[in-house]
This record gives C-alpha cells, structure tokens and sequence, in this order.
C-alpha cells in the first residue's frame, strides 16, 4: 500500500521552494552615496595626482571628477581678459603715450598666459569623493589642498552657474558649514551632477543632524 501525498500539502511548501523564495537582501543603512553617475562620460577619466611618493592616500569611496566643458569655459575666461589687457597696453602705451603701461600690461599678460597654459592640468586634479561620514574635496598639485566636510555640519547648498557655465551645462555646487573655512565650491559640474548631488547631500545631511 503505497501513502498518497497530503492534499494539504503544496510543492510550494517544501523546504527547496521557501529556501528559493527567500531571496530578499537584508535591509542595509543607506550609504552616502549615489546610487548612479548621471554624468557618465562627461567628466575626467582620470585625476591628476603628485609624482611624490609622500602624497596623501584616503580610504573610503573614489574620487569623481568635474566636466573638461570647465577648461573650456576657463579658457575662454581668461582669454578674453588677456585680450583686453593687450588692447588697454597697446592704447596706452602707443596712443596715450603711457610708458608704464608696458611693464604692468607685460605682468598681467604673462600672469593670464602661464594661468592658460597650467589651467587644463589643474582642472584635472579637482575631484570630490563621498565617504561614510563626509565629503572630501581636493585640488592643486604643487599645493595641494584637502577639505573634509562632514555631512551633519552641512548648513547650505547652493547651485550657481555664470553665463558661460548655462551655456555648456555646468555649474558649481556651493557647501557652507558652521566654520567658514571649511567652505568648499566644487567648480564645473554637469548640471544634473549637481543637482543629484545637491538632492542627495541634503537628505543625508538632514538624517545626520536628527541622529537617524
């Protein structure tokens, strides 16, 4: 005599099958960082970092980059102003007779060429990385500068762009804390970047000052 299945019992609940229906994830904190780059493909590959084998080394996260539309907008600053100094040098000096017009107009117009020609590099090296508790913000080479802001002291975020920045879709991401050195401007980034960034640091930032 052979025992017939139980009518009441369903392939369903055999231990194989409640073993592959549990296949939710366990509920994890949130960490502070964004789920996706909305800016794929429209920033730097690669930051710049010293040739020093002394040079800071971080843990946590990886370094973002801004967009090289920042060069272009930089340059084109800049360029723009030399172009005036050389104008100003050449109606004073020719037309004004002004003989001191050479040497401050000489000063400045190297001033703008050396910032020209270093300004592609240095823009390479400006980067931010998000960690558990903070943001961190570098730029320079030679003089290399660190700020490490950390998301509860976080009281504003603002977004500004000029008229270059609206016209090739960057602006710069403002951070304002209690203590005002700490301020940090992350300078040329795509503006959906930094409208996802502005959105997703105020909401951890709020969770971090109500102690969720």
């Amino acid at each position: 005599m052979t025992n017939s299945p139980d009518p009441g019992t369903t392939p369903d609940s055999s231990p194989a099958s409640r073993v592959t229906d549990a296949t939710e994830p366990p509920a994890t904190s949130a960490a502070p960082v964004p789920a996706a780059d909305v800016a794929d493909g429209q920033s730097f590959d690669r930051i710049v970092e010293p040739k020093s084998a002394n040079r800071l080394v971080l843990e946590g996260g990886v370094w973002h980059q801004i967009s090289p539309k920042y060069v272009t907008v930089q340059l084109i600053s800049h360029g723009s102003f030399l172009a005036v100094v050389v104008v100003a040098t050449l109606v004073l000096a020719l037309l004004l007779h002004q003989p001191w017009a050479w040497l401050v107009g000489g000063v400045l117009a190297v001033i703008q060429i050396w910032t020209l020609a270093i300004m592609p590099r240095q823009a390479r090296a400006i980067g931010y990385r998000l960690r558990e508790d903070d943001l961190v913000f570098r730029r320079g080479i030679l003089w290399q500068r660190f700020v490490a802001v950390p998301y509860g002291r976080m009281q504003l975020i603002d977004i500004t762009h000029g008229p270059l920045d609206r016209g090739f879709g960057i602006a710069q991401l403002k951070f304002v804390t209690a203590a005002a050195a700490t301020g940090v401007v992350i300078p040329g980034l795509p503006q959906a970047t930094a409208e996802t960034l502005r959105d997703h640091l105020i909401e951890v930032a709020e969770s971090r000052r109500t102690g969720l």
